[in-house]
């Protein structure tokens, strides 16, 4: 499939669907404690959707069974909203998107609950960091490769790596297109980077191993080691040669 260059007006209205994301994960970002249930964030993404008079992206996407993915801990991305209370210790990484008026927007954020050892604290940190590099390297004539290798080789000078199996991707009128946006690989590789573009960004790095399994639910991807698991993701567009956020939120520019 070819990589779709979308006009000024297209964009506009992208830009419409994803600044309506960032609107609902700051008002998600406010409940989101020690004590809350999983399933209770989902319920508020849903009561969201409806004031704001969108779809959630994800609900009954190839059969996926709720409005976010909640992922926490060593669960890389795909979580389930449960009856699982988030508790000191935890990070959660909350990824949600909406369809609105033809297009989609996409943006997730990594959370911490309570207080986490250092080391954890510091995999949040520099996972969403490696997103702004990457975001830096989305540029009129970079390959797509050329973001991926800046995502990989900043993290792994704190001993993290990227996940191999999920990438960044396209997206607009699809919640997925292309370009696939992979979180580590050589420069100078993959499609090159032009006006009219638009594609996620989502590094997901872990403390380990790169190797996930996906569990029986089918949609659930954990470390294969156990490890944790940290996410973030812009969505942007290329405008006159430079990466645009499209995804911009209060706490989450």
């Amino acid at each position: 499939m070819a990589v779709y260059l979308y006009n000024n007006e297209e964009i506009k209205k992208i830009a419409q669907s994803c600044q309506i994301t960032a609107n609902i994960l700051d008002e998600i970002e406010l409940i989101i404690d020690e004590g809350i249930t999983t399933k209770d964030i989902d319920s508020e993404a849903r009561k969201l959707c409806s004031k704001y008079g969108v779809k959630p992206a994800f609900l009954g996407y190839q059969g996926y069974p709720a409005a976010i993915c909640t992922s926490i801990n060593e669960v890389v991305v795909h979580g389930i909203p449960a009856k699982r209370k988030l508790l000191n210790g935890d990070i959660v990484g909350i990824d949600f998107g909406v369809y609105s008026e033809g297009y989609y927007g996409d943006s997730a954020r990594t959370y911490i609950i309570g207080k986490v050892d250092d080391k954890i604290k510091q995999l949040v940190e520099v996972t969403k960091t490696s997103l702004y590099k990457g975001i830096k390297k989305a540029v009129a004539g970079n390959r797509i490769s050329d973001i991926s290798n800046e995502i990989e080789e900043y993290v792994k000078q704190f001993g993290f790596v990227p996940v191999r199996n999920f990438t960044g991707h396209g997206i607009g009128e699809n919640l997925h297109e292309e370009p696939s946006v992979p979180n580590y690989g050589k420069p100078g590789k993959g499609p090159r980077i032009q006006d009219g573009m638009v594609f996620a960004i989502e590094p997901m790095i872990n403390t380990g191993t790169y190797k996930v399994d996906v569990l029986a639910d089918d949609w659930t991807a954990v470390t294969k080691d156990g490890g944790f698991s940290a996410h973030f993701e812009h969505t942007i567009a290329i405008i006159d040669g430079k990466a645009e956020i499209l995804t911009k939120g209060k706490n989450f520019c």
